[in-house]
């Protein structure tokens, strides 16, 4: 993972309390709906998540793409995972600390901008990981303690669930065991995803793959960040270079031929050249792909035996990318993926 498109994580805002050193890293992913989980006292009622959906991730520090407060997220994103989380001093334990730079007064605000985003029919999240942050559960009372902490974050913030974005290495056993302990606090609304590398959904037999079959049954969407990744083998057998339509689809086919469904799967790329040291194609690209896998369209030289008309949709790192960018990834790829089967 390229750092220069990540940063820091700074002093939680009003807290007295000094926040972890985290930089933020790559991207990242849910069920398949979203109500009130974690909002048990509030009764809050949550949307559904789209049969298509676009997620975005939102950037909790400055790292010279355009500072967003939640609010100003464009509205095409229906999930927006909020970068990043901090790892405390306890294995598997989590924490939020909201980073003064992105503009806030108090946490207060940020939390109305949680609810206003819900009130609008989208899904917040909480990303746990990213290029430099990482989170150790590896036994039964880390993954408890991991549980225990992200629940407390949704019930704090009203977050509708967690994105998984570890990037150094994951126990598919321990925090399967943890996420399964999530979802029975939070109930059947929440949102899970996930944002593997490329390397890390290759085999079924990889931790990071058998973590998604294992908690299949609550698992919203797998968006693969395909950047920053170098070649990698299609589901054919053949070798695909990144920054290309076959690099997407044949990549994808992958985890749709073992064992993933359709709405199980989406596309994660870069909002813009300067969001991914490596990997960045044309929104285009990307809806050609999407294309590609639903409806045998648009095609390279791959084309998948059959089509997945219920592919989930896509994801980018990162909406203060995007809006560094012009908008150009989200007005192109949501309207797109609306269309979609």
């Amino acid at each position: 993972m390229d750092r220069t498109h990540r940063k820091k994580r700074s002093t939680k805002l009003l807290s007295g309390g000094v926040a972890l050193t985290l930089a933020a890293g790559g991207l990242m992913a849910a069920t398949t709906l979203v109500g009130s989980a974690g909002a048990a006292e509030s009764q809050q009622t949550r949307a559904a998540v789209p049969a298509h959906a676009v997620t975005g991730y939102w950037q909790n520090f400055d790292n010279g793409a355009t500072v967003q407060k939640l609010g100003d997220v464009q509205e095409g994103y229906d999930i927006i995972a909020v970068a990043f989380a901090d790892a405390t001093g306890t294995d598997g334990q989590i924490e939020f600390n909201l980073d003064p730079a992105v503009g806030y007064a108090s946490e207060d605000d940020f939390k109305a901008d949680v609810a206003a985003k819900q009130e609008a029919g989208k899904s917040v999240i909480i990303s746990v990981g990213g290029e430099l942050g990482n989170v150790t559960v590896d036994d039964s009372e880390s993954a408890q303690q991991f549980a225990d902490s992200t629940y407390a974050l949704m019930e704090e913030y009203g977050f509708d669930g967690v994105d998984i974005d570890l990037e150094h290495g994951i126990n598919a056993q321990y925090m399967g065991e943890a996420l399964k302990s999530l979802a029975e606090k939070a109930g059947g609304d929440l949102v899970l995803t996930m944002a593997p590398q490329t390397l890390d959904m290759q085999s079924a037999d990889s931790e990071y793959f058998k973590l998604a079959l294992d908690v299949k049954d609550i698992l919203t969407v797998v968006n693969m960040q395909y950047y920053n990744s170098g070649s990698m083998a299609g589901c054919d057998g053949k070798v695909y270079a990144q920054g290309t339509v076959d690099f997407l689809t044949a990549l994808a086919c992958i985890q749709l031929e073992n064992g993933l469904d359709a709405d199980q799967v989406g596309i994660g790329t870069p909002a813009s050249a300067k969001g991914a040291g490596s990997g960045y194609v044309d929104p285009a690209v990307v809806n050609d792909a999407l294309d590609c896998l639903t409806k045998g369209e648009n095609c390279g030289e791959f084309k998948p035996g059959k089509t997945y008309p219920g592919l989930r949709g896509a994801m980018t790192w990162s909406t203060n990318w995007d809006a560094s960018n012009g908008d150009t990834w989200i007005n192109s790829v949501a309207p797109h993926v609306r269309e979609l089967p």
